[in-house]
Formats: C-alpha cells, structure tokens, sequence
C-alpha cells in the first residue's frame, strides 16, 4: 500500500464495500425495519469514503498522467454498485505493470 495506486485500491476496496452495505443493509432496514439510524451511520460512513476515493483519485490521475478517460471511469465505478471491485483489475495490473489501461477491466 506505499504506492499511490495502492492507497487508492484500498479506499477502492473500502468505498465500494461502504456502497454495498449502504444499499443492501442499511436501506433495507430503514424502510423495512424502521430503523433511520442504519442509514445515518452507513451513509455518513460512505459519505466520508466517497470524498477519500474522489481525492485519490485525482491525486494518481496528476501523480501518474493518467488520461482524462481512466480519471472519469475511476470516478464514474464508484457509483455503480460491485465498480471498485471491478475497477480494482485494472488497478492491480496497473500496480504491478505500471501500464495503466483506459478500460475498466484494463
């Protein structure tokens, strides 16, 4: 994780797994259980990671050159559900290879 590719494929990791419990946890019980609170703690919590992986972002699309594309795909998987942990492919050859690759799988 000393790498800036790898601190962004742990908010990554992070931030998308916030997402899931957000949306497959939390709401659920919110408006099946009445329970508000799972969704102040949960949202706030990916809220938070969210704006993490959003910096991190632009931190390695300056630091590595990356194209205006790969920035916006690594920005656009953060809201779509099981993103990240897609994206992360890329990134994890992108770590090993130091190619970065315009593709979301690369």
């Amino acid at each position: 994780m000393s790498s800036a590719i790898g601190k962004l494929r742990v908010i990554g990791m992070l931030e998308g797994i916030s997402f899931l419990l957000l949306l497959f946890l939390a709401m659920p019980l919110k408006y099946g259980s009445g329970m508000d609170m799972a969704v102040t703690i949960a949202g706030s919590v990916h809220g938070a990671l969210f704006i993490l992986y959003i910096a991190a972002v632009i931190f390695v699309w300056i630091q590595r050159r990356w194209t205006f594309l790969r920035a916006i795909i690594a920005m656009t998987v953060s809201v779509i559900p099981f993103g990240p942990f897609v994206f992360d492919k890329s990134l994890r050859r992108e770590q090993e290879t130091g190619i970065a690759s315009d593709s979301v799988t690369g």
